[in-house]
């Protein structure tokens, strides 16, 4: 799929902002700032989760961070946990941190989130957080959705007046992402419709959009029929499906059937190498901002 026009390069987007992400940390760091510095909680052994903190370590070593991290069993109570990030708030060295989702059955997510700091939510979930993205408040942005306005910006791809159809309203990304395109800035200034599992009518809804988002985590959701010719199309999903003529016996795939969509739309992003690149980069932007107290003065 590399090397495609139609492509929205995730990756090679990502590399450039990590130079620029990596030019503004030494800038800070020769001006007398404290170098940034990014920690993560791992709960269990989960393997997806370990890959992405283990990638975060390995981007925060590229743009001059430091970074830790606080290891946990899976059988932590909520109340250790608790008592865990509590240290981090508290802890001057750390800048910013992120809880790393999903977290095991018996611990509340909402706890968790609720227990970080605003000013050190990097992951930018805490409620303080929200409610001043929602009002165009400076804050730390969620960094999925903060990656894809990114992307939109970096390909030059306009947003005033587009209708903006997204798929999937979780917190993570829908939510967020469909405010972000909504407000009164650029990129911005769309007209959204938010759909979701319970919406009526939905390839008639998606196929009136200029762009379409596609994140409700269920893998080739979205087909030819859902998308109008020359949309521009945001896959944030993956997945691994079976697929008998690989080596490993899978595929990966996102919420977008890419090949009944490709000859249709404008501009894509692939699986990978799209949407997942960037969030990476967001989370290393937002840690930037905290270590220079741009959102929340330091204490």
């Amino acid at each position: 799929m590399s090397g495609n026009p139609k492509h929205i390069d995730g990756k090679a987007i990502s590399e450039a902002l990590i130079q620029d992400i990596a030019r503004q940390t030494q800038e800070w760091v020769d001006r007398g700032g404290k170098r940034p510095h990014l920690g993560a909680v791992l709960v269990g052994n989960d393997g997806a989760s370990e890959t992405y903190v283990a990638n975060k370590h390995r981007m925060c070593e590229t743009v001059g961070f430091t970074s830790s991290l606080v290891r946990c069993t899976s059988t932590i109570t909520e109340e250790q946990l608790l008592g865990k990030i509590k240290k981090l708030n508290q802890d001057p060295e750390v800048d910013g941190f992120i809880v790393q989702l999903p977290l095991p059955r018996h611990i509340s997510e909402l706890h968790v989130v609720e227990s970080i700091l605003p000013s050190k939510d990097v992951d930018g979930f805490h409620p303080s957080n929200i409610g001043r993205m929602a009002l165009n408040l400076p804050a730390f942005l969620p960094a999925t959705p903060f990656g894809i306005v990114k992307m939109l910006e970096h390909s030059g791809i306009a947003t005033e007046g587009k209708h903006v159809v997204v798929v999937g309203r979780s917190h993570i990304v829908g939510s967020p992402v469909s405010i972000l395109l909504a407000r009164n800035s650029n990129p911005g200034n769309c007209t959204v419709t938010l759909c979701h599992s319970k919406t009526k009518n939905l390839e008639t809804l998606c196929s009136t959009a200029d762009i379409l988002v596609a994140a409700l985590g269920k893998p080739l959701l979205i087909g030819a029929q859902h998308v109008r010719e020359g949309a521009v199309v945001i896959d944030v999903g993956i997945h691994r499906i079976p697929d008998a003529t690989t080596p490993k016996g899978y595929r990966l795939c996102g919420d977008v059937d890419y090949e009944a969509v490709l000859p249709i739309c404008s501009r894509i992003t692939p699986v990978p190498g799209g949407v997942g690149p960037m969030t990476i980069v967001s989370l290393l932007a937002n840690t930037l901002d905290a270590a220079r107290g741009t959102f929340y003065p330091k204490r």
